[in-house]
């Protein structure tokens, strides 16, 4: 199994556990939300040093496609961490490669085709890249599909604060999903927004790395540890609706409940 998907279903699963069936020390071993660095690979120095504190790190690039030859020493220099790329970086039919040179995990879009991405067997994390205006009957189908993750494209406006439109978005997301979800926040993200996004049951945020600030992804988990357990208002990802099979109860009218007590 890919290691960023399993470090996924371990931390919804402790995200989702209710009060007393774990104990505090178990609680502040599991992380609230997981923490992926994205970096581009026009700045490959000493990646392992500014991304430390990270989950995983997703490899980028804004000049040329990435081979598995350009990606491999890169995760080979990061051995604990997992490495993932985006197929729209990669090209097409490039996947088996990327899975042998150690990719971990692959990013798409719901217009790549379907033959790009690896089969169900593969030893690799997929994560679907979706708008957040998709209707609800699309997203729901999302809940069907042979993805490990969902990643929201676009969830706020960079270089802005979190709005209430923003964060009710997210929430929807969070409400009709049973997948983890991923979304994408600006380094400058405050303690506050980091809450309101852990409460609309986002389960990692992507961050651009910044050469630097070495320090900065530790710090941002030392913030998501600080944050309070999520309230215990939804049902998604945490347990499965059951049909009833019990037989049904008669209705008593008012008439009937006086007849019966006179």
């Amino acid at each position: 199994m890919s290691r960023l998907v399993d470090k996924l279903t371990k931390s919804t699963r402790a995200a989702s556990q209710p009060m007393g069936f774990r104990t505090a020390r178990a609680d502040r071993e599991e992380p609230k939300m997981l923490v992926i660095a994205g970096v581009k690979l026009d700045n490959t120095n000493q990646i392992g040093d500014y991304v430390a504190g990270a989950d995983a790190v997703w490899l980028r690039s804004a000049k040329a496609h990435l081979s598995a030859k350009v990606i491999q020493p890169v995760i080979e220099s990061m051995p604990d961490t997992p490495c993932g790329v985006s197929l729209e970086d990669t090209g097409t039919g490039n996947a088996k490669a990327l899975i042998k040179a150690g990719c971990d995990f692959l990013v798409f879009t719901d217009t790549s085709p379907i033959e790009a991405v690896p089969a169900e067997d593969e030893d690799v994390g997929k994560i679907l890249q979706v708008e957040p205006s998709l209707e609800d009957s699309m997203i729901r189908v999302i809940n069907n599909l042979p993805v490990d993750a969902v990643l929201a494209s676009d969830s706020y406006k960079a270089n802005t604060p979190l709005a209430w439109h923003d964060l009710m978005s997210l929430q929807r997301l969070g409400l009709l999903l049973t997948k983890p979800l991923l979304v994408p926040v600006p380094p400058g993200i405050s303690a506050s927004e980091l809450k309101a996004i852990w409460e609309a049951d986002v389960d990692g945020v992507v961050i651009v790395a910044d050469p630097s600030q070495p320090d900065f992804f530790k710090g941002i988990r030392r913030t998501i540890s600080e944050l309070p357990p999520r309230t215990a208002k939804k049902h998604g990802k945490s347990e499965a609706l059951l049909p009833y099979t019990g037989s049904a109860q008669p209705t008593v009218t008012p008439d009937e409940e006086e007849e019966e007590y006179e």
